[in-house]
């Protein structure tokens, strides 16, 4: 079964971005994939992360898309940060910026998130 992490909250503080969940998670066995993919129907990109038995998914909602630019211009580390644990998510940018390149003008992601998408990143 795969674990989900929903953020709720993006800050950016001393130079990183903090990704906040829903609700405090165990995240020390968690290794970053690097990898990024979509959930258009709920306008979210997910970064992957496996512990020694599956995925988890850490879902990047709209709602902080604008912190996530900002950080994405500044090239801010990203550390996902649960209780006192934290879990940087190295790649991030660089996944985040392909799947933009190829989300925009591209139907086949829903009319709806490709214009958040647009609206958000590429205006």
């Amino acid at each position: 079964m795969r674990e989900k992490i929903h953020i709720v909250e993006a800050v950016i503080e001393t130079g990183n971005l903090v990704l906040i969940p829903d609700k405090e998670v165990e995240i020390a066995k968690l290794i970053p994939k690097e990898q990024v993919i979509v959930d258009s129907d709920n306008a979210s990109f997910i970064y992957l992360v496996e512990d020694v038995e599956s995925y988890t998914y850490i879902f990047l909602p709209e709602a902080i898309w604008a912190s996530l630019k900002q950080a994405m211009e500044e090239r801010l580390p990203v550390i996902l940060k649960s209780g006192d644990k934290k879990l940087e998510l190295p790649g991030l940018y660089e996944e985040l910026t392909y799947l933009i390149d190829n989300i925009e003008g591209n139907g086949n992601y829903g009319e709806g998130f490709v214009a958040k998408v647009e609206q958000m990143f590429i205006s």
